[in-house]
């Protein structure tokens, strides 16, 4: 897929010595890596050889068998697509060298030595090698007919827009200031790690944080290949250890211990990272900051077909249970200490909280509870209000009542139907017409269900937000905003009226996050709290309620007769579209592209898709103004809309050139449309 670069590690059964043996070995996954259709593919530390050959490694005789090997190589591949990044040891001006020898299209583009040598505790590398930092300025390195650049100072650019390989051989990228620092630095996206690391317990997750932490302050993909089966097991072991990083994840990992050869295959944002390095200008000072002289040589590749990775449908959302149930811990902490922080600004205020029995307003509950709890004040002093309008249904009424109850908050109830009416009798609204009473104007607007326009609708919630204000007036207190990140990225709100409050708890929280993090407070910290069977009843009972404003009369059964999800589309499409569009700042096109990954066609079809993103980014795009005056409100995840923070918009901005690119847009038959986020390979 465009945008992408496919990375492969490979850890075939080693051979000690035997350098017949681990070049077909090596040659049989660089073929297999070729009909997986990647890029690049990395091997061990030393795989030619094997890793633990020990004093072997300055035998002529081996030394010969590896540089005749390499040429054998680099015939055999000559038709194969990947960059093929292999270890052995090289002879040069009189020094032995740990190397990785990139080959492609039967040429040598390059060999990198290893920088710096272990020789502690069971290594003993300064014995054979020599440092690549002994090498002479422009060094050039002579294998068979195969004359190629040799340094550490090399990078391998591809056609591919942004794939450039910087490389580092194990222990490199254990030290202080590692060789990949200036790689990326100088352009470096994807870093080759040729590592051989026996296994000592503990060491798999060391590997993770030191490769992690690399790709995260580097904004790179970051390849770590160990050595596999068959190395000595004189006086250590090997785990057969891979695994691929993007950007502080990690992608892809080997099965450690398998005592068969494996490719691990992935492809790589290459977009993103180069989203990332724009967007974070620190990055670009540190790279200022740190260049060296380095020489490049190119490469040709072709754009991968189809997707070789996992798309999330809920990218908000962690796929580990544990790690969700952490991020809705960190979420409701973040939430609770900020209004407490808030709170403890002005004094000892009440906390004034329109409740619906929705989503958001009894999410903003808990908090506000917990914030009370906190500051040490009793719960007594959220003063929940239920505001019932012409749309209000008696179970979300109940279920506001209830769990106002279950918190041991204040609760009452103002209705808002009669000054509705009242102002919308003012400006002689045609709903209004023949009408003496409320009752009488629900029956018109259910016989007349166009009278009930967006005037109607307004009024209710300015008229909510005019009733909260005046009693946090008048009991000093503060009113909690409810609206959450998705409605302010879709607009979803009114101006002047559920849009606005003293302090938004909900602004950094997508809508399908909340769920999981009411259903978390339910299971985790509803225990701890009074009434505690009472309040899980209730948020089960809340999570049950289909998503709507209630601005509309319900049917005379009682039917809900506005759903917001058929009104502006999915939230799960529409948080989808959010991440992608605002973390990564990725086109339309590339978001229908990951979309139809992650959704199946029997979910949403192509029509569907380009429908709601476009009233995704219309809507984006139009309701920018209401973002630009919203409340003070805690940004919790790394998507954040506030003007103040994360995004600066201007409110008149044109979406016509992202709307086109979506008109352009066809599905690619390369990429299966019912993969339902599963790898494709």
């Amino acid at each position: 897929m465009k945008g992408y670069a496919r990375i492969a590690a490979a850890i075939p059964a080693a051979a000690v010595a035997d350098v017949t043996a681990n070049r077909e070995r090596t040659l049989t996954l660089w073929r297999e890596a070729d009909m997986g259709c990647a890029n690049v593919v990395v091997f061990p530390e030393l795989g030619l050889s094997g890793y633990s050959i020990r004093d072997l490694c300055m035998n002529t005789t081996l030394l010969d068998a590896c540089e005749d090997s390499l040429s054998q190589l680099i015939e055999a591949g000559e038709s194969f697509e990947p960059v093929a990044i292999v270890g052995l040891p090289l002879r040069f001006n009189h020094g032995l060298y740990n190397c990785a020898a990139l080959i492609h299209h039967g040429k040598l583009l390059g060999v990198v030595p290893k920088a710096y040598l272990p020789n502690y505790r069971e290594f003993e590398e300064a014995r054979w090698f020599r440092s690549g930092f002994d090498l002479p300025p422009g060094a050039t390195i002579t294998v068979g007919k195969h004359k190629a650049p040799f340094g550490l100072d090399l990078l391998f650019n591809s056609s591919l827009p942004e794939l450039m390989l910087g490389v580092e051989v194990c222990e490199d990228n254990w030290v202080q200031v590692p060789p990949s620092s200036f790689q990326v630095s100088a352009g470096a996206s994807v870093i080759c790690n040729l590592s051989a690391s026996n296994f000592t317990i503990g060491k798999a997750e060391l590997r993770r944080l030191l490769a992690r932490s690399t790709s995260d302050r580097g904004k790179c993909a970051y390849v770590y290949v160990a050595a596999g089966p068959g190395e000595s097991s004189t006086d250590v072991s090997f785990d057969a250890d891979a695994f691929i990083c993007e950007n502080g994840n990690v992608l892809v990992e080997s099965h450690r211990f398998q005592r068969t050869g494996q490719l691990i295959v992935q492809d790589i944002d290459l977009e993103l990272l180069a989203f990332e390095r724009r967007s974070t200008g620190t990055f670009g000072d540190c790279a200022r900051e740190n260049q060296r002289p380095m020489r490049t040589i190119d490469f040709k590749s072709t754009v991968p077909q189809g997707m070789v990775r996992h798309v999330s449908r809920t990218p908000f959302l962690p796929r580990d249970p544990a790690t969700l149930a952490n991020r809705c811990w960190e979420m409701f902490e973040i939430q609770s200490n900020a209004l407490a922080t808030r709170m403890a600004a002005i004094g000892k205020p009440k906390l004034v909280l329109g409740v619906s029995g929705g989503l958001d307003s009894s999410h903003a509950a808990l908090v506000a509870a917990a914030a009370l709890d906190l500051r040490g004040q009793p719960r007594t002093d959220l003063l929940c209000v239920t505001l019932p309008g012409f749309g209000t249904s008696d179970g979300t009424r109940d279920n506001a009542e209830a769990l106002s109850h279950a918190l041991g908050a204040s609760f009452s109830q103002v209705s808002i139907s009669d000054a509705s009416r009242t102002v919308l009798e003012a400006i002689k609204h045609p709903a209004t017409q023949n009408v003496d009473t409320v009752e009488q104007l629900i029956e018109q607007l259910r016989t007349h269900p166009e009278l009930g326009d967006v005037t109607l609708e307004n009024v209710q919630a300015r008229l909510r937000t005019l009733l909260l204000m005046t009693m946090a007036n008048q009991n000093g207190g503060l009113v909690v905003g409810t609206g959450d990140l998705s409605e302010k990225a879709l607009g979803w709100s009114t101006y002047a009226g559920d849009h606005i409050a003293m302090y938004d708890v909900n602004a950094g929280v997508p809508k399908t996050l909340i769920q999981f993090v009411i259903r978390w407070v339910a299971n985790e910290r509803a225990s701890t709290w009074s009434d505690s069977e009472s309040l899980r009843t209730t948020l089960f009972a809340i999570l049950d309620t289909p998503i709507s404003p209630e601005l509309l009369p319900a049917s005379a059964e009682g039917q809900i007769s506005q759903l917001t999800e058929e009104k502006i589309g999915p939230y799960e499409l529409h948080d989808f579209f959010l991440y992608h569009f605002v973390r990564h700042g990725a086109r339309p096109s590339r978001i229908l592209d990951l979309a139809r990954v992650a959704f199946n066609e029997s979910q949403y079809n192509d029509e569907t898709l380009k429908k709601w993103l476009s009233v995704f980014i219309k809507r984006f795009f139009t309701h920018q103004f209401k973002r630009s005056c919203t409340a003070d409100g805690p940004k919790v995840g790394n998507v954040a809309l506030s003007p103040r923070g994360d995004w600066r918009m201007p409110s008149d901005a044109k979406p016509d050139t992202w709307l086109e690119d979506i008109a352009n847009w066809h599905a690619s038959p390369t990429v299966a449309k019912d993969s339902g986020g599963r790898p494709l390979y």
